[in-house]
């Protein structure tokens, strides 16, 4: 998002957490701009009951837990590192002020937000689908059409049948009936448990 010579030079320092560590808590208090340089990052809430809702999966070159460096509000989702990660994080008031300075950047985060609400917009559409498989294909059309979590060497669906319950609201159990179904009907491939897609994505019908 923001070119690591530039963070640097405003004074953003390294931060390396492993996995499964808390990034930050969902309700706390921000006090930093974050970007991930290495790693993957889970952005998650949890319900009352404990189960894990998944809105997004950070990659290198991505800030997260962006909402209340605009609005001085509290972390609406909590960071979890997926694997070990390295992070560069700056000081909220030195980031006002580089993007004061750098009307481009401020630009470009303007728009990855509204990327994200497009997303979260179109998984509540996707929810209100009660049928599994159309809830999966949408999904894995619309990771294939942003270039994220699909391997663009081998086609694989970097999320697990979990992560994928959490992100969709189903139950495991149902995505992995529905994804063995998928595999019945040569819509996608099951490789040593792991999920292949065709190069184009699962179209819907």
């Amino acid at each position: 998002m923001i070119p690591i010579n530039l963070l640097l030079e405003k004074g953003a320092t390294y931060r390396k957490v492993d996995s499964g560590d808390v990034i930050f808590n969902e309700g706390s208090a921000a006090s930093f701009y974050y970007q991930l340089t290495s790693g993957r990052v889970r952005w998650c809430s949890l319900t009352d009951d404990g189960r894990e809702v998944l809105h997004k999966v950070v990659y290198p070159g991505e800030s997260f837990g962006e909402f209340p460096l605009f609005d001085g509000g509290v972390y609406e989702a909590s960071a979890i590192a997926d694997s070990p990660c390295t992070m560069l994080r700056l000081s909220i008031p030195t980031f006002h002020t580089l993007l004061r300075q750098y009307p481009e950047i401020h630009f470009k985060f303007t728009e990855s937000l509204v990327k994200d609400l497009r997303f979260k917009f179109m998984l509540t559409n996707l929810l209100s689908n009660n049928n599994p498989e159309e809830i999966i294909k949408s999904l894995i059309q619309y990771f294939n059409q942003q270039g994220k979590l699909i391997c663009q060497d081998c086609n694989r669906l970097m999320m697990t049948r979990q992560q994928l319950a959490n992100m969709t609201g189903l139950r495991v159990e149902t995505i992995i009936r529905t994804i063995k179904q998928m595999e019945k009907e040569d819509k996608l491939s099951i490789i040593k448990g792991k999920v292949f897609v065709p190069a184009d994505g699962i179209h819907t019908d």
